[in-house]
């Protein structure tokens, strides 16, 4: 049986793609981060922008793109955590994705997805508290 990768999948390599050469050209990463969030619609948008402002105040990660969506990388430019717009795959819900390079081991199993559907004063507090175990040493 042949796989194929979806639209959106294909729109998310190549987006890599222009991602790897903008880094090599000097392109700047920030700046970057903060057009695809601007690109975004809706509630979309609106997580996407509330969750910046929590990686920009819960710790020192570096804004970039990842596949086309907004990311945060460490000092050694690895991926934490990426924001992934429920409309780019067509999902009903915006997800926080959390890499290898986030420090959230626990025992043997641990969440490293979260979904997100809206924002409140709860969700903003436990989030800052992932972001700050994401990244301590």
């Amino acid at each position: 049986m042949a796989t194929t990768f979806s639209k959106e999948e294909k729109a998310a390599m190549r987006a890599a793609v222009a991602e790897k050469k903008a880094a090599q050209e000097g392109a700047d990463a920030a700046a970057a981060c903060e057009a695809a969030i601007a690109a975004m619609t809706g509630a979309d948008q609106e997580l996407a922008e509330a969750f910046h402002q929590l990686v920009k105040e819960n710790t020192s990660l570096a804004a970039k793109t990842w596949y086309g969506m907004p990311a945060y990388a460490d000092a050694d430019g690895r991926v934490v955590v990426a924001f992934k717009p429920g409309s780019k795959f067509k999902i009903r819900y915006a997800s926080l994705e959390f890499q290898q390079a986030a420090k959230l081991d626990d025992g043997t199993l641990w969440p490293v997805g979260f979904a997100l559907t809206k924002l409140d004063d709860t969700v903003t507090k436990r989030i800052a508290a992932i972001l700050k175990a994401a990244v301590d040493s």
